[in-house]
């Protein structure tokens, strides 16, 4: 009998249904758990899902009945990996759920800010329609994503997704090589796409060499005054540094539906810039949509039971 628990499953949406494994098996859900409550709540579990609940190698180290994490996600930041290797848990993840979502969600933000989306609606709202007299008026300069140069930031499952589409919108795109080497072939070097980029999407993991791996040094040399979309992980962007480039005009706009920390805290640099017309901040939902949630349940439950079997789906071990 396989005890499983997972220890944030609100980070789910209502609707959504989970997995019920082919394998002998009790199941226990928690809406949340805070670290003080890890302990008590896994202790007897050999499966661990979670979602974003950060699960340390001080945390690993005193769930000895542990043999699978399951991170009902793809990022695995919050699971320290070389902590499980040494104990000798396994990791596992969630793939390719959201290859349609998180891509949509970037589009939806990239046309929201070329034409003004949020601004002209204020405007509406605020009666400068009528005020105008005329049967449009233009407070707010739009701009078309055709003929517009697109800088992704990772080649994965989500990047080629949203080079797909901007490519049916007529954009010109490149994939940045990674910053401080020389482009493989196929890649424009990183100091290139952020020099000649109108658009910038970032999909990449966060780890020790992506971290604020959008800083001012970077911001500061983005010639072309872009929009910065950031679907990916919080930590990727020195969110001080954004707020400082977008009041110096070297950015035309941005997208953000990842913080650092999450959410952020009510005086932080990402809530102040969620006021501005030139920003949206969207409360990391990119990868929401109820078909991608459900996808999400379902490869949860074949990973669960491809572990049991002894297979290796989807392990980060």
């Amino acid at each position: 009998m396989h005890r499983i628990v997972f220890l944030d499953a609100a980070t789910l949406a209502e609707g959504v249904v989970l997995p019920r494994p082919d394998f002998p098996h009790q199941w226990r859900n928690f809406p949340a758990t805070a670290p003080s409550d890890i302990f008590s709540r896994a202790k007897d579990a050999d499966i661990i899902v979670v979602n974003k609940t950060r699960l340390d190698a001080a945390t690993i180290a005193v769930l000895p009945k542990a043999k699978l994490i399951a991170i009902a996600a793809t990022g695995y930041d919050n699971v320290d990996l070389d902590a499980a290797r040494k104990t000798g848990v396994a990791v596992t993840n969630i793939r390719a759920y959201a290859v349609h979502a998180v891509p949509e969600h970037v589009f939806a933000l990239m046309l929201a800010l070329c034409r003004k989306i949020m601004p002209y609606v204020a405007d509406v709202r605020a009666g400068e329609w009528q005020a105008c007299g005329q049967f449009a008026f233009h407070n707010h300069k739009i701009e078309d994503l055709y003929g517009k140069r697109l800088g992704l930031f990772g080649s994965g499952d989500l990047g080629r997704r949203v080079a797909e589409i901007a490519r049916v919108f007529g954009m010109d795109v490149v994939f940045a090589g990674r910053k401080g080497e020389a482009p493989k072939t196929g890649f424009v070097s990183f100091d290139e796409v952020l020099a000649t980029c109108n658009v910038l999407s970032l999909h990449c993991p966060l780890n020790a060499h992506t971290q604020n791996m959008i800083g001012w040094p970077e911001l500061s040399a983005m010639k072309k005054k872009p929009i910065l979309i950031n679907t990916a992980r919080g930590g990727l962007v020195d969110e001080e540094a954004l707020e400082r480039a977008l009041d110096a005009g070297l950015l035309a706009g941005a997208g953000i539906d990842v913080t650092r920390p999450e959410p952020p805290p009510a005086d932080s640099a990402i809530m102040r810039l969620a006021r501005r017309p030139d920003v949206i901040v969207t409360p990391h939902v990119a990868w929401a949509s109820h078909e991608a949630q459900q996808t999400l349940a379902d490869q949860l439950g074949k990973v669960l039971e491809a572990f049991v079997a002894g297979e290796r789906l989807n392990r980060l071990d």
